[in-house]
C-alpha cells in the first residue's frame, strides 16, 4: 500500500465531540478554546488550577482524577485529593522560597508524585522541568544547568544520577519520601495559586537537535488552549472516559497529552508504571475500563508481535486509539481494524509546537500512511527551497501559519536557534518533508535533517557521538538511525579506533554500555560498526551521517532482494 493509498478506513458509528471538521475548520478561531477555560473571565490563568483545582470548584472533588497501577500496587485519587496533594506540594515549594519564574525540575518515575510534582510547581508560579526517568547524569546535569534550575524534586534512587556538585544553580534538592511523610493540610480555595499571565512561562522541555546540547523548549501558559480543545476534539474526551497515555511525562506527549489535555477536559487519567509487557497492558486496560488509549507505533508493533495474545482479555472498553511519535506504518492500522475493531488515528506534532497541528479525527476518514488533515485553527503549507507554496501533491517543507497558542515561546538562552524555525516570514518550518493531497491529507515523506526517531523518542545524532568519543578506545564516531521494523529506527555508530585498540565483541559491548549509563538506555547505540576511516566532507572534516546512512540503506535494500 502506498503512502497516498486511495483506499480508507470508514468511521465508527458515534456521537463525537467534533462531527462536521468542514464547518468547524470554517468558523473556528482560538479565542472560541480560551473560552473553555476559567481564565477567560478572570484575564489571568494558571494552568495547573484549570487542570485540577478549577474542577473541585465546579463540583467534580469526588470524581476519580488518576488510576495508578504497577503490577500489585494499585492507587487512586480524586480531582479533591490531587487538589489537597498539589497544594501540599506548592507549600513546600513556597517555603524553600520558589517564586514566579523559577525552575522547578522534576526527576521521578511514572507515578502519581511526579505528575502532582509538576502541577505543583506550575501552581505556584515555576517553570515545571520535567525529566525522563532513565536520564543519566550528563542528561540531567545538562538540562538543569541550561535554565539554571534551582530546585529539584526527585526520589533516594534516581538522585544518586544527579550531579549536583556540577549543577551550580542547583540550591534545593526535595525527597518524594519526605514530602509524602509531612501531614497534609488542606485548604480551601486557590490560597497556593499564583496567577499569571498568558505569556508567563508554564513548562520546558528539553528537544535533541542534530548538532548540538538539548535545546530548552519553553511553553507559556497560553499553550493551555491548545491543550483543550485539542484534548476535546482529537481525544474526544467525555465526562466517563477512563483515558490512557503510555508516555513519560519527561517527553512532551506524556505532559501535554498524559496530563494537562486529559484532565483540563475532566478525564479518569490511568498511570502505568514499570517496564512494557504486553500482558501487563492489556490487563490494564480490561481491569481500568480504558476507553481512551494514546501511545506509540513501537509498542502498537510490539503487541502485533504478539499474535493473538489480546484474544485473552476484555478489551471491549476501548473506543478510541491514538498514535504520535513516528511514522504510523499501514499495516498497524489494518492489525488493529481487524484485529481489535478500533481504528488506530495518527497525529502530527512537535515538542516546539507545543500541541497537536495535524489529525485524524474520530468522525473523519483515515488514509493509511496519512497524519491526517490541519486541526481547525491550523494553516499547512508545503514549501519549495525558497519558502514559496507547492502545488497539492508535490513533496517539499512541511510548514504551519503563525501564530497558534500552543507554539513554544522561545529556545532558552538561543534566540538565534528560535529564529531558524521561522525562516520564511509567517511560517514555522518543522525539518520534516512531506505533501499534502487534494483532500487536505498530509503524508510525511522523512526528515530534512539527521534526528534520529527511535520506539517514538527523538535522539540528537551529536549527543550520542560526543559520548561515544570520549571512551578512549574511539577516535571518531558517525551515528545515524537505521531502519527497524519495529522501532521505525534504532541508532547505530560508525567508529574509528584509536591507536592500541583491536575490535572485540567485548570491546564494542563495552562502549555501548559507556554510553547507556552515561547518558541514557534509549540513546545508547543498538549497533557498533569499526570503519577504518569515516566520510568527511574536504574543506571541514565534517563528518557526513547521510553518507553512513546512505550506506546502511544500500545494505538493507541488498538482504531485502
Amino acid at each position: 500500500m502506498t503512502q497516498q493509498a486511495t483506499t480508507h478506513i470508514a468511521t465508527i458509528e458515534g456521537e463525537y465531540n467534533l462531527s462536521n471538521y468542514d464547518e468547524i475548520r470554517e468558523n473556528f478561531d482560538w479565542s472560541d478554546a480560551k473560552e473553555l477555560l476559567s481564565a477567560a473571565k478572570t484575564g489571568k490563568i494558571n494552568a495547573a488550577y484549570e487542570t485540577i483545582d478549577r474542577h473541585v470548584a465546579e463540583g467534580y472533588g469526588d470524581k476519580i482524577a488518576l488510576h495508578y497501577m504497577n503490577e500489585d500496587e494499585k492507587r487512586s485519587y480524586t480531582f479533591k485529593e490531587v487538589k489537597d496533594q498539589t497544594d501540599h506540594y506548592a507549600r513546600i515549594l513556597k517555603e524553600h522560597g520558589v517564586t514566579k519564574g523559577d525552575r522547578v525540575f522534576v526527576f521521578l518515575p511514572k507515578t502519581p508524585e511526579c505528575y502532582i510534582a509538576i502541577l505543583a510547581a506550575i501552581k505556584v508560579g515555576a517553570i515545571a522541568g520535567p525529566l525522563f526517568e532513565a536520564f543519566m547524569e550528563e542528561a540531567v546535569r545538562d538540562r538543569i544547568n541550561d535554565c539554571a534550575g534551582t530546585l529539584l524534586i526527585t526520589d533516594q534512587e534516581l538522585v544518586k544520577r544527579v550531579p549536583k556538585d556540577d549543577i551550580p544553580s542547583l540550591e534545593t534538592i526535595l525527597f518524594v519520601e519526605d514530602i509524602e511523610k509531612e501531614p497534609l493540610q488542606p485548604v480551601d480555595g486557590d490560597k497556593y495559586v499564583e496567577w499569571v499571565d498568558w505569556e508567563d512561562g508554564l513548562i520546558i522541555h528539553y528537544t535533541s537537535g542534530s548538532t548540538g546540547k538539548p535545546k530548552g523548549v519553553l511553553h507559556a501558559h497560553r499553550a493551555a488552549q491548545h491543550h483543550i480543545v485539542t484534548g476535546k476534539w482529537v481525544l474526544d474526551i467525555k465526562d466517563d472516559d477512563v483515558y490512557w497515555c503510555t508516555s513519560h511525562p519527561g517527553w512532551v506527549t506524556g505532559s501535554v497529552y498524559g496530563l494537562f489535555a486529559p484532565l483540563l477536559n475532566r478525564a479518569t487519567v490511568v498511570i502505568q508504571g514499570g517496564r512494557f509487557s504486553a500482558e501487563n497492558w492489556y490487563s490494564l486496560i480490561e481491569e481500568l475500563g480504558v476507553t481512551i488509549w494514546y501511545s506509540a507505533p513501537t509498542a502498537f508493533r510490539m503487541l502485533l508481535s504478539k499474535g493473538d495474545l489480546y484474544k485473552q482479555f476484555d478489551l471491549s472498553s476501548v473506543r478510541h486509539v491514538l498514535s504520535v511519535g513516528e511514522p504510523l506504518n499501514p499495516e498497524v492500522i489494518q492489525w488493529a481494524w481487524k484485529s481489535l475493531n478500533v481504528r488506530i488515528h495518527d497525529t502530527w506534532w512537535m515538542t516546539e509546537t507545543g500541541g497537536h497541528l495535524i489529525v485524524n479525527l474520530p468522525a473523519e476518514k483515515i488514509k493509511p500512511g496519512s497524519m491526517g488533515r490541519p486541526f481547525p485553527g491550523v494553516q499547512v503549507g508545503i514549501l519549495d527551497e525558497e519558502g514559496n507554496e507547492l502545488p497539492r501533491g508535490e513533496v517539499g517543507q512541511l510548514a504551519v501559519r503563525t501564530p497558534w497558542p500552543g507554539l513554544m515561546k522561545e529556545i532558552w538562552g538561543n534566540k538565534d536557534k528560535f529564529k531558524s524555525y521561522f525562516q520564511y516570514e509567517g511560517w514555522y518550518i518543522s525539518g520534516d518533508l512531506a505533501l499534502q493531497d487534494e483532500e487536505g491529507y498530509v503524508f510525511f515523506q522523512g526528515r530534512n535533517d539527521d534526528m534520529i526517531n527511535s520506539a517514538g523518542e527523538r535522539i540528537g545524532p551529536f549527543e550520542v557521538e560526543s559520548k561515544l568519543i570520549e571512551h578512549p578506545a574511539v577516535e571518531e564516531a558517525g551515528v545515524i538511525g537505521k531502519p527497524d521494523e519495529l522501532r521505525g529506527e534504532l541508532v547505530k555508530a560508525f567508529i574509528t579506533l584509536r591507536a592500541g585498540y583491536e575490535q572485540s565483541d567485548e570491546l564494542l559491548e563495552e562502549i555501548r554500555l559507556y554510553v547507556r549509563k552515561n547518558l541514557s538506555a534509549h540513546a545508547a547505540p543498538r549497533e557498533i560498526e569499526v570503519m577504518d576511516e569515516l566520510p568527511k566532507t574536504k574543506i571541514s572534516g565534517k563528518i557526513l551521517r547521510r553518507q553512513l546512512k546512505a550506506l546502511e540503506i544500500e545494505r538493507n535494500n541488498k538482504v531485502k532482494n
